[in-house]
């Protein structure tokens, strides 16, 4: 480790557009009365809040770290909940966060204005007997020391915030962890930690392998959402982690990308994990954190939106109320009877299906079925070609992508993990970015889309026409470099491939390989003509995970082959619902 390091650059002051209205430095404690409104825009509160500002807590190498405490008012013991994130502990009333909400179709009434961006609401919690702890980790705004991202260091900083809190004549000595995207990554690494009061946790939506799911998807430098995460927030008086240049300095997997990889085995916490399909920065870090936690009493619910509107939704609330009431307060309540599992199918066409339960993801009640590639009529079919074929296109030509169709007889239900088991060749070139999506197609061959957000408005349309596929499902999605295929042996299985990312393997001219890509899960719904699309291409055919994201280009050159039939009868396995 010791060639191995990371590397900082000057953080900047919050800019204008990131300052809420009680961002500025002002330690100690008032009472917020019920009815008061923070801004217009806002929820009034339901309740008393003692609103404890500016906090210091001091971790455990010396560092200061400064946070808000919001409690119901009164001598009765409450648990906490934390909301773990570099987006500044006060931004709820900023012009940022309340465009962020304008964005995707959301009223900023829905909250107080105390909460955090993509954390639970102070006014909420209060009401129903809890603290919510709003911390600025080491680096941000007011805190000291310098600030990482998504790191084992989080893990331990917020290890001793939590027993801090535990300690507080308030608290009744048991903290919980909820929120979404950084907030749901920050609670792998800190349950992997194992703080002694830290009693349940929440992660809605979260990457948890900022290599695999952030900078280096497929082994390909797509770092332009890294690159606004890095500027765009992580503000502070120190210094931040320079990740984009770690990411040109450590291209391959090292020492420094696994500390970015919490330990899933020592997460033995209870867990209510929320994800979707759709999410195409999170779904996969969701989902393989739910495969490899070890915690005994872990429940999933898989939703058909986007992770803001699904999270402040009431009834989504209430839920995770339940669940909190159960394992922070000791309720007998019926959290307990709830499935295990609670997943969501898209049809595309309004009739999407929610909270399916079952006991596992995928279902019990699937096979791995493989769909097999046919060159020449341009199909796919359970039966490989007896003869070999090829399907190829020039990766500076239009059309520069493949496709194959299959049309289902009756109602088919795909749920569960999709990989793409191909053979390829690159001609004229020693290497091949590939780009494959599964897509739905109605019987007259329309491909079939929907927005996971309420906001479906002109301007949403362009942004996701070719882009913002966080607010738009176009299907299940995969991507790999070939010279990055070498499969990790230890984390692969049937259903999910997994690329070890720490070797190069440059393609020979007439050299044909075999390679496995992992698409991220989904749920859909095929209607007897309805059919499915396989797509393989030299560029991304998602677009931007974000709107106004710069998108990456493939590292293509050359002439990319597709081998089918015969000796190398590539295919599209699918999971599919058993009937019947």
């Amino acid at each position: 480790m010791s060639d191995i390091s990371q590397l900082f650059i000057p953080s900047a002051p919050l800019p204008a557009d990131r300052i809420g209205l009680l961002t500025p430095y002002d330690p100690g404690v008032r009472t917020l009365p019920a009815g008061h409104q923070v801004a217009p825009p806002f929820k009034p509160l339901p309740v008393d809040i003692v609103f404890e500002k500016d906090v210091p807590v001091t971790l455990r190498d010396g560092v200061t770290i400064y946070v808000d405490l919001f409690r119901p008012v009164g001598t009765e013991e409450v648990p906490v909940i934390v909301a773990w994130s570099p987006y500044g502990k006060a931004q709820g009333t900023s012009a940022s966060v309340m465009g962020v909400f304008g964005m995707v179709g959301l009223s900023n009434s829905l909250v107080s204005g105390l909460a955090k961006f993509e954390g639970p609401d102070p006014a909420y919690w209060c009401a129903h007997g809890y603290a919510i702890c709003n911390p600025d980790p080491r680096g941000i705004v007011d805190s000291e020391g310098n600030s990482v991202l998504w790191d084992r260091q989080e893990g331990l900083d917020c290890h001793d915030l939590i027993e801090w809190l535990a300690e507080q004549q308030w608290c009744t000595g048991k903290v919980g962890m909820s929120g979404t995207s950084y907030l749901a990554a920050s609670q792998w690494f800190t349950a992997a930690e194992q703080p002694k009061h830290l009693v349940a946790i929440n992660p809605w939506e979260g990457v948890s392998d900022v290599y695999r799911d952030l900078l280096k998807r497929g082994g390909m430098p797509d770092v332009y959402f890294g690159q606004r995460l890095q500027k765009g927030s992580f503000f502070g008086k120190q210094q931040k982690e320079d990740l984009i240049s770690e990411e040109q300095r450590y291209p391959l997997m090292n020492d420094l990308w696994r500390n970015k990889i919490p330990d899933f085995d020592r997460i033995t916490v209870p867990a209510y994990v929320v994800a979707s399909y759709s999410n195409t920065l999170h779904t996969a870090g969701t989902f393989r954190a739910w495969r490899r936690m070890a915690s005994e009493d872990k429940w999933l619910r898989i939703h058909n939106s986007q992770e803001w509107p699904d999270y402040y939704d009431e009834a989504n609330v209430e839920d995770l109320r339940s669940f909190f009431d159960h394992f922070l307060k000791g309720q007998d309540n019926d959290w307990r009877s709830t499935p295990r599992v609670r997943y969501a199918l898209h049809d595309f066409k309004g009739g999407d299906q929610v909270n399916l339960p079952a006991d596992s993801f995928p279902p019990a009640d699937i096979s791995l079925t493989k769909l097999y590639l046919d060159g020449l009529s341009r199909t796919l079919s359970d039966t490989a070609p007896a003869g070999a074929m090829e399907a190829s296109y020039g990766t500076e030509s239009n059309p520069n992508a493949v496709s194959f169709i299959t049309r289902f007889e009756k109602e088919t239900v795909i749920v569960g993990y999709p990989k793409a088991h191909l053979w390829v060749e690159a001609r004229g070139a020693d290497d091949m970015d590939l780009f494959v999506l599964i897509q739905k197609l109605d019987a007259y061959g329309t491909p079939l889309q929907q927005f996971t957000v309420p906001n479906q408005s002109a301007r949403c349309h362009d942004v996701t026409d070719h882009g913002g596929s966080i607010l738009r499902y176009k299907g299940s999605d995969g991507r790999l470099r070939v010279s990055a295929r070498h499969l990790d042996e230890s984390l692969s299985t049937d259903e999910v491939p997994a690329h070890t990312f720490d070797r190069i393997e440059k393609l020979s001219e007439g050299e044909v390989v075999e390679i496995e890509i992992d698409l991220l899960p989904t749920g859909i719904t095929f209607y007897p003509g309805d059919q499915l699309r396989f797509i393989i291409s030299a560029h991304n055919l998602s677009g931007t995970m974000m709107p106004g994201l710069q998108e990456y280009t493939g590292a293509n050159s050359g002439q990319h082959v597709i081998h089918t039939g015969g000796n190398h009868a590539s295919y599209l396995q699918l999971p599919i619902k058993i009937t019947g």
